[in-house]
């Protein structure tokens, strides 16, 4: 072998080295080594499991330790979203096949960033029925290179997620946490952050969670609840509804539901091995039809789903919790766009002017939006504005995935625009920037809104207060 050949021969295995290092990045968090993905200079770990498998005798448990492993897990691709009945629309569909083994996390940094870097923890909505992290419309490769930590989890849905049986009260595995699963999962995902997020180079300090629809009522939940105080250090609520938007259940009156679901599967009230033979359902058989679409359909009997359990640690009257000063106080940007469900005077418009002014009556700094743009692709000359769930890929800078080759200059503008003002927030808990119109922030004296316009510009504005 010539001396050329030699050289020629470890200058490609260089190259290979790189190549391979760039494709293989690894982290190492509390339960073991990490291999993820780059691609277009953002670092990616997916389907990274946050707590242990809720399945079998973990049903309707509160989220329990995630196992170790030995060597390097792969996390180039997501984990399973959690089991449901998907939804058919286009909002923000799956990517994986749902099931119940579906407690995953996923991570998103920029390449080459130095130094800790402020965190941005998304909740996805879907009526607590629908939705996970995969869509990838939900993708947080954008944001991730403006300079943030982005993550996404998936929480349990539906009678996974919220569910009630008085054999379940009976039995107490977790020392009184019963009925609020989802929120539980939320809690736990939120407590990886905070252990997990430095190994990806993120600041456990400068945590900010955001959700849209059901994932603002959880952030509402987060707020409000003890369980999750000291977690984060602003919020983002999207179209998070009003102070009577949820139909509240007691435990009592949630166990009542549990027991009706029961019995439409043949297991009486009082059936001593009740608890045994709901968690030997199939998952199948606990989802039973039970979607979006479904709980707005009307059925005869008894209903055999709760949504929203008064059940502490997590109070169901997040209105009363702020005028009461029981929640965290962080900065908050809170908003719905121009034609949400319940129109002008429904729960998502007016709901959010309602929270924004309760919560800046109690001295915390408050960002209140309307979201008005429609794609390009998408409006017609009956378009009344921007409807429930739209907003999001404009916030995650996403709107070229969304729309594909339909996707205008302007769309993309807007996407600049509205994730820009997001990515300030994360940041520094003003969303306020170079190059961007001043967002004041709101209070009852000056109830100050940004217009994120059907034009695709920002505008600042005024909005009356509805009491």
């Amino acid at each position: 072998m010539t001396g050329y050949t030699r050289k020629a021969m470890a200058f490609a295995w260089m190259i290979g080295a790189a190549t391979m290092a760039i494709a293989a990045p690894r982290a190492t968090i509390d339960t073991g080594a990490l291999q993820g993905t780059e691609a277009d200079d953002v670092i990616a770990y997916k389907g990274i499991p946050f707590a242990a498998p809720p399945v079998g005798p973990l049903r309707w448990r509160a989220p329990q330790p995630a196992a170790a492993w030995s060597g390097v897990r792969d996390a180039g691709a997501y984990g399973h979203d959690c089991m449901q009945k998907p939804f058919p629309s286009d909002a923000a569909p799956l990517g994986t096949a749902p099931a119940e083994d579906c407690l995953y996390a996923n991570v998103w940094r920029p390449a080459g960033a130095k130094g800790k870097l402020p965190v941005m923890v998304w909740i996805y909505g879907g009526g607590f029925v629908n939705g996970g992290a995969s869509p990838p419309t939900y993708s947080g490769a954008e944001l991730a290179k403006s300079g943030i930590v982005v993550v996404s989890f998936n929480y349990r849905l539906g009678r996974f997620g919220f569910f009630a049986h008085p054999g379940l009260t009976r039995e107490n595995g977790d020392g009184g946490q019963l009925a609020d699963y989802a929120y539980m999962d939320q809690v736990a995902a939120l407590k990886w952050v905070q252990r997990n997020v430095a190994a990806f180079g993120g600041d456990p300090g400068a945590v900010t969670i955001i959700g849209e629809s059901a994932g603002g009522f959880s952030v509402h939940a987060m707020l409000t609840s003890p369980a999750a105080r000291g977690l984060f250090a602003r919020a983002v609520i999207q179209s998070g509804g009003g102070p009577h938007s949820v139909t509240r259940e007691t435990l009592a009156q949630a166990e009542a539901t549990g027991t009706a679901f029961a019995a439409s599967k043949g297991i009486a009230a009082d059936d001593p091995q009740a608890v045994a033979k709901l968690r030997a359902l199939s998952p199948d058989d606990i989802v039973s039809g039970l979607n979006l679409e479904a709980i707005f359909a009307p059925t005869p009997g008894p209903r055999t789903f709760s949504s929203a359990i008064d059940q502490p640690p997590f109070p169901t009257d997040a209105m009363a919790a702020y005028t009461a000063g029981d929640f965290a106080r962080v900065p908050v940007m809170i908003g719905a766009t121009s034609d949400d469900a319940g129109g002008p005077d429904g729960m998502m418009i007016k709901g959010a002017t309602q929270y924004a002014s309760a919560l800046s009556g109690e001295s915390v700094p408050v960002y209140h939006y309307r979201f008005s743009y429609v794609a390009d692709s998408v409006r017609t000359p009956d378009t009344k504005g921007a409807a429930h769930a739209t907003d999001i890929p404009f916030f995650f800078d996403t709107q070229a995935i969304k729309y594909g080759a339909a996707t205008t200059a302007k769309d993309n503008a807007a996407g600049k625009v509205a994730s820009s003002y997001l990515v300030n927030f994360v940041k520094t808990g003003d969303p306020n920037g170079p190059g961007l119109p001043r967002w004041a922030p709101f209070t009852d004296a000056n109830p100050a809104m940004l217009d994120l316009a059907a034009d695709g510009t920002a505008k600042p504005e005024t909005v009356a207060v509805p009491h």
